[in-house]
């Protein structure tokens, strides 16, 4: 039946090779501010989608032994080391969070200096907003004074997950506390949901626009920075109540499908795929950890049916919307195009190794 462990592990296989196959065919021309071409697509860039598709390959590695896996990414990091890395921003920080897992598992000595010095680099360089946020500045342009739900997926993982491999506390700390201070200005005390972003110039947060993914970032994020570095109690607790929060008012908003739209309390907007997967991914992660009530296991598994649909036979991941700036009124986000991404094979990856525990565990959905 679909959902079975073994549809699901061949889903898997199929993710990883379309994940390797994704391809720039020149649809989108996004040139970055260096004069670079940007690519957001392919497998072959050091940019934030490539990041989250390394981490996903990575945890899927950790999940199945897979050392075909390992050396896929072993390969991918040492020739664009080699190459040379882009310039220091939110979204060129996302590699390194795969490449920190990586180094805490085998402490190969070829990844600890460029883990160190971008960490050190991402310290004292990054910018920052008012009370010490990361600005969200990326490779295609400067946006000064804000912040993104992104960013801490991007960023503050990566100095969590690092953090705790090398012993430096202060990377740890730092990670804390960029969840608190986006936390304060992109939860919604209204409803629990995220906005996507928040601008000090003005103090709002744009169209006021409770996107998907966006919130994905938060539900995922929140629960692998708890699996990658140990928080203070204090933290940790008030990082869980904005968790809880957020997943009551998901749970309402999922569809018939197992699916949540890309703007969550638009019936009018498309149901998206990647932020499904990451949703899903907490959901069922968070109830196998005993953060969450049988509810969460029960939507996480509609979420995995409604992923598993969206896959097709060359291992694409369909309905996955592209990346997406800040908009500023609600039409801009339904206006999104569809299209094949690193994050949707990755966080589906997530989605569906997650389910896996749960059935070799024997505790899946009725």
């Amino acid at each position: 039946m679909q959902g079975s462990a073994g549809e699901i592990r061949r889903k898997l296989d199929l993710l990883v090779a379309g994940m390797t196959g994704l391809r720039h065919d020149g649809r989108f021309d996004e040139p970055n501010l260096d004069g670079s071409a940007g690519d957001y697509i392919s497998f072959d860039s050091w940019e934030w989608p490539q990041g989250v598709g390394l981490y996903g390959l990575i945890r899927l590695w950790l999940f199945t032994g897979r050392q075909d896996l390992r050396q896929l990414v072993e390969d991918w990091y040492a020739e664009r080391i080699v190459a040379g890395l882009p310039s220091l921003n939110v979204n060129t920080t996302a590699p390194m969070l795969g490449l920190s897992v990586l180094w805490r598992e085998t402490r190969d000595p070829r990844w600890q200096k460029p883990l160190d010095s971008w960490a050190d680099r991402v310290m004292t360089e990054m910018g920052r907003t008012e009370e010490g946020a990361f600005e969200h500045h990326v490779s295609d342009k400067v946006n000064h004074h804000e912040l993104w739900d992104d960013t801490l997926y991007m960023v503050a993982l990566f100095l969590a997950s690092y953090g705790q491999a090398s012993g430096r506390q202060e990377l740890i700390d730092e990670a804390a506390r960029q969840f608190l201070v986006h936390a304060r200005y992109l939860s919604d005390r209204k409803t629990g949901l995220w906005f996507h972003g928040w601008t000090f110039d003005g103090r709002h947060n744009f169209a006021d626009a409770r996107w998907a993914r966006g919130n994905a970032w938060i539900t995922a994020g929140i629960l692998d920075l708890f699996d990658l570095a140990e928080m203070a109690r204090p933290v940790k607790d008030f990082l869980l109540g904005v968790l809880v929060a957020q997943v009551n008012a998901l749970l309402p908003l999922q569809t018939g499908s197992g699916a949540w739209r890309t703007l969550l309390d638009d019936p009018t907007s498309y149901e998206e795929i990647s932020a499904t997967a990451g949703i899903g991914y907490g959901l069922l992660k968070g109830h196998r950890l005993g953060l969450g009530t049988p509810a969460w296991r029960v939507a996480g598994f509609k979420a995995v049916e409604a992923v598993l649909n969206n896959i097709d036979e060359t291992g694409t991941v369909l309905n996955v919307s592209y990346g997406t700036r800040m908009g500023h009124d609600l039409q801009f986000y339904r206006d999104i195009p569809l299209q094949p991404t690193g994050y949707g094979q990755a966080l589906s990856i997530l989605c569906l190794s997650e389910a896996l525990r749960h059935i070799d565990a024997g505790v899946r959905a009725a």
